[in-house]
């Protein structure tokens, strides 16, 4: 698990050798910590955990995931914690057997009022983090209890088949 550190939080910087393969882990790292640099938001009063296995993606699979993940912790950022309220944002990638990938974004905030879900929103962000699941080949689950968790599950050869 990456605990990112207050000095971690730094003007975007990724830089790869090799831009066919990214390595996640490092990736979402220094995404996460712009997007906390952007948001004005310390770590002091929200956390970021990330738990990402040693993962190395096409570009064809970083970008469209590098996607979700920038809009569900900039909704984090923005609406999971409303007036100083602390808490923590979560990002998990795990490879299961049969090549299967499964992310999860989420955030022990105030969560998603009832009854919203990904497939009736109207928010062009949740739209996009559909369609963005789809691209991948796979689907995206919304829950929102004790915050808001989104879980994308795909297959990674199918998606890098794409």
């Amino acid at each position: 698990m990456l605990l990112v550190p207050k000095d971690a939080v730094q003007p975007w910087s990724y830089e790869s050798e090799d831009l066919s393969r990214i390595d996640f882990p490092s990736y979402v790292g220094q995404l996460v910590a712009y997007l906390f640099r952007s948001y004005g938001v310390s770590l002091s009063r929200i956390s970021f955990k990330t738990r990402i296995e040693d993962l190395h993606f096409e570009v064809d699979v970083a970008v469209p995931c590098g996607l979700i993940i920038n809009e569900l912790v900039s909704n984090s950022l923005k609406y999971a914690f409303p007036e100083g309220r602390q808490g923590e944002i979560r990002v998990e990638f795990k490879k299961k057997p049969g090549d299967r990938i499964i992310m999860t974004v989420g955030d022990d905030g105030v969560g998603f009022p009832p009854g919203v879900s990904l497939l009736n929103t109207r928010t062009l962000g949740l739209r996009l983090v559909t369609s963005l699941a789809q691209q991948l080949g796979g689907h995206a689950e919304l829950k929102s209890r004790s915050g808001t968790q989104v879980k994308i599950q795909f297959s990674l050869s199918a998606a890098e088949g794409r």
